[in-house]
């Protein structure tokens, strides 16, 4: 099996940490993208920018996504990603601390996979990102086309 990419999309240094060694725990070998803004995201998702060297066919098998992004905010991530035809049915996993509804109800409407709040205690945050990871990236199916 191919090995599988994660883009995380997180601006704090200590939770980009925590999902980093959560992914470690499990000792799955994925490559993980990390960038700390929307509009890194969105550079590296449709290689331009700072990414247009990047060769744009090869995506993220997931995207972890935070809400509250400097630049451009994880809800218009989403949006243009959902609207964009090579990167709309890429698997999106919102990541926040944002416990508002109406973020829950946007994510969703603006086609997240998952919505998933971040525990504040280390162990559970640790052991969701872990979940997280094996779920999408050995559990779950693409869609067609995807290795």
């Amino acid at each position: 099996m191919a090995r599988r990419s994660i883009l995380l999309v997180e601006d704090n240094p200590d939770d980009v940490e925590l999902i980093l060694r959560g992914l470690r725990r499990k000792h799955i070998a994925n490559e993980v993208v990390v960038v700390g803004d929307g509009a890194a995201a969105l550079d590296y998702l449709f290689a331009t920018g700072a990414y247009a060297d990047r060769d744009a066919s090869v995506l993220p098998d997931l995207v972890m996504l935070d809400l509250k992004l400097p630049k451009v905010d994880g809800l218009e991530v989403l949006r243009r990603i959902r609207a964009n035809p090579r990167t709309e049915l890429l698997p999106v996993v919102i990541l926040t601390s944002s416990d508002e509804r109406q973020d829950l109800i946007t994510g969703y409407s603006l086609g997240c996979n998952s919505y998933v709040t971040k525990p504040v205690d280390f162990n559970e945050f640790v052991e969701a990102v872990q979940q997280l990871e094996v779920y999408w990236l050995l559990v779950n199916e693409p869609p067609p086309g995807r290795v």
